[in-house]
Protein backbone atom coordinates (compact mmCIF):
# COMPACT_ATOMS: atom_id res chain seq x y z
CA UNK A 1 0.00 0.00 0.00
CA UNK A 2 1.05 3.16 -1.00
CA UNK A 3 1.87 5.71 1.98
CA UNK A 4 0.10 8.89 0.92
CA UNK A 5 1.51 12.65 2.83
CA UNK A 6 -0.98 13.77 4.95
CA UNK A 7 -2.36 17.57 4.37
CA UNK A 8 -0.22 19.22 7.44
CA UNK A 9 3.09 17.46 6.29
CA UNK A 10 2.00 18.55 2.97
CA UNK A 11 1.54 22.19 4.29
CA UNK A 12 5.10 22.25 6.12
CA UNK A 13 6.59 21.60 2.98
CA UNK A 14 4.90 24.04 1.21
CA UNK A 15 6.36 26.61 3.74
CA UNK A 16 9.47 25.59 4.25
CA UNK A 17 10.16 25.33 0.29
CA UNK A 18 12.31 28.13 -0.24
CA UNK A 19 11.00 28.76 -3.98
CA UNK A 20 7.87 29.17 -1.94
CA UNK A 21 9.15 31.55 0.28
CA UNK A 22 10.48 34.16 -2.52
CA UNK A 23 8.24 33.81 -5.05
CA UNK A 24 4.44 33.64 -3.44
CA UNK A 25 2.70 36.61 -3.27
CA UNK A 26 -0.01 36.54 0.29
CA UNK A 27 -3.15 35.36 -2.01
CA UNK A 28 -1.12 32.56 -3.57
CA UNK A 29 -0.38 31.70 -0.08
CA UNK A 30 -3.62 31.85 0.95
CA UNK A 31 -4.60 29.12 -1.86
CA UNK A 32 -1.74 27.11 -0.42
CA UNK A 33 -3.96 27.10 3.01
CA UNK A 34 -6.92 26.50 1.33
CA UNK A 35 -5.58 23.45 -0.60
CA UNK A 36 -4.35 21.81 2.92
CA UNK A 37 -7.96 22.74 4.19
CA UNK A 38 -9.27 21.17 1.48
CA UNK A 39 -6.99 17.85 2.02
CA UNK A 40 -7.51 17.91 5.92
CA UNK A 41 -11.34 18.23 5.38
CA UNK A 42 -11.23 14.47 3.00
CA UNK A 43 -8.71 12.97 5.25
CA UNK A 44 -11.77 13.32 7.69
CA UNK A 45 -13.82 12.37 5.70
CA UNK A 46 -12.38 9.45 4.10
CA UNK A 47 -11.16 8.38 7.65
CA UNK A 48 -14.30 8.81 9.44
CA UNK A 49 -16.22 6.12 6.09
CA UNK A 50 -13.49 3.52 6.33
CA UNK A 51 -13.73 3.07 10.27
CA UNK A 52 -17.13 3.37 9.80
CA UNK A 53 -17.82 0.44 7.23
CA UNK A 54 -15.21 -1.59 9.44
CA UNK A 55 -17.57 -1.46 12.42
CA UNK A 56 -20.72 -1.71 10.75
CA UNK A 57 -22.47 -2.50 7.90
CA UNK A 58 -25.37 0.33 8.47
CA UNK A 59 -23.66 3.74 7.67
CA UNK A 60 -26.32 6.12 9.49
CA UNK A 61 -24.34 9.19 8.17
CA UNK A 62 -21.86 9.91 5.18
CA UNK A 63 -18.59 11.36 6.10
CA UNK A 64 -19.45 14.49 4.62
CA UNK A 65 -22.27 14.37 7.21
CA UNK A 66 -20.38 14.02 10.11
CA UNK A 67 -17.86 16.60 8.92
CA UNK A 68 -20.55 19.47 8.54
CA UNK A 69 -22.18 18.13 12.09
CA UNK A 70 -18.81 18.25 13.24
CA UNK A 71 -17.05 21.15 12.40
CA UNK A 72 -19.74 23.28 10.53
CA UNK A 73 -19.70 25.14 7.04
CA UNK A 74 -21.24 24.70 3.42
CA UNK A 75 -22.12 21.27 2.50
CA UNK A 76 -20.37 20.90 -0.43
Amino acid sequence: MEKKQCSIDWLIDQIKNVDNQKNLTGAQWIDVVEQAKAMHKEEIINSYEDGHLMGSSNLENTGKQHYYETFGGNNE
